[in-house]
């Protein structure tokens, strides 16, 4: 029987595109999610561009029926797109493990990624499976490139990076609600930190061809992760809307967090997201992410390597979905045998990444100092 991977969210903003990609490569699919409508569209759509694909859909809510729809379809491997990574547990992890089923998920979450590994590493051993973590654009890709990047330098002592996508692009809950989840909320200290709040301490970054974007403080796993593996001495991640009405908006809506006025603004993702939208006018569908990596070189002189990535035409959803999709075909082709829960660092390359998005209008610039 050919081996199964069911993508949880698949009508998602991510996991449509994931399917997508898969689907191309001849894997036999699962689609899986609550709404039987958008499920079904998905499949239409993927079958006139496709007609051989092998698509099946599954309708379910994965918080209370994941144990019996893995029973019954038993996939090789599942991929969790369902969003926000901020509030929630490791069942759906543990259940797809307690299987030994391989697991992959795109969660952003500081906390969530953080504990992944202490949380499951064992039962996965024990079961002979992979579980994978942060299989989005942060861990991954922001490791691939210090990786990549890493035997230029002697030392690496800072990471100063961040990410804007265009107003334009599109955008789901999902992400809205995870980014509403520690608006004006203080972070847990990392290297480098004093007290930092969610969407504070605003600057403008200056980006090739998309020119200069506010951005804001964000909290994601690299925060903890990378100074770990790369010996940082100061990280600082940002995010940033095109926008800049849009952008102090939000800044504004960080400071009614930090006073208390508002308790808990996750509560108002939908019409919020919504709101985001009266604005698409004003901009692109461009977007980029920069790393501002500061060391010294192998004489020990001061080091600087500024490396950006521009994705134009709306493009830039794809960058987060690549982890999940290079990590699947190499599960499908037998080239990665890792067992145990880990977050997605040092899985990928730098180059492999890039490869897998040379279809799209995406660039890289890079200059040192």
């Amino acid at each position: 029987m050919d081996r199964i991977v069911m993508i949880l969210g698949a009508a998602g903003n991510f996991g449509s595109k994931i399917v997508s990609n898969l689907v191309k490569a001849n894997t036999r699919l699962v689609l899986a999610g609550r709404t039987k409508n958008s499920l079904e569209l998905l499949e239409s759509n993927i079958k006139a561009l496709y007609p051989s694909a092998i698509i099946e859909i599954a309708v379910f809510d994965i918080t209370k029926e994941i144990v019996d729809q893995l029973t019954r379809l038993k996939p090789f491997i599942v991929i969790n797109t369902c969003g926000p990574f901020q509030n929630v547990d490791y069942f759906v992890a543990t259940a797809c493990i307690n299987f030994g089923i391989y697991y992959i998920d795109l969660a952003d979450s500081r906390r969530y990624v953080g504990g992944f590994h202490n949380a499951l590493n064992n039962i996965t051993i024990k079961n002979n499976c992979l579980a994978v973590t942060g299989a989005s654009t942060v861990p991954c890709l922001s490791s691939a490139v210090l990786e990549h990047y890493k035997e230029e330098f002697g030392s690496i002592d800072s990471l100063i990076f961040g990410i804007t996508p265009g107003q334009k692009t599109e955008r789901g809950i999902a992400t809205v609600a995870a980014i509403l989840s520690y608006l004006g909320k203080p972070f847990a200290p990392y290297p480098g930190s004093k007290i930092t709040y969610g969407w504070q301490n605003l600057y403008l970054q200056d980006y090739p061809v998309i020119g200069k974007r506010w951005m804001a403080n964000c909290e994601v796993p690299d925060l903890d992760l990378l100074p770990q593996y790369y010996g940082l001495k100061y990280i600082k991640f940002s995010a940033g809307m095109e926008n800049t009405i849009l952008h102090f908006c939000i800044f504004f809506l960080s400071w009614l967090v930090r006073l208390g006025v508002i308790k808990n603004l996750a509560n108002y993702a939908k019409p919020l997201l919504k709101l985001s939208f009266l604005f698409d006018y004003f901009g692109t569908a461009d977007g980029g992410m920069h790393m501002i990596i500061h060391g010294r070189d192998k004489d020990n002189n001061l080091k600087t390597l500024k490396w950006f990535i521009i994705a134009k035409n709306g493009d830039g959803p794809h960058i987060p979905t690549i982890p999940a999709i290079i990590l699947t075909k190499k599960l499908l082709q037998r080239k990665l045998n890792i067992k145990g829960a880990i977050p997605c660092i040092n899985l990928i390359t730098l180059e492999e990444y890039l490869n897998e998005l040379k279809e799209y209008n995406i660039k890289v610039y890079k200059n040192e100092i």
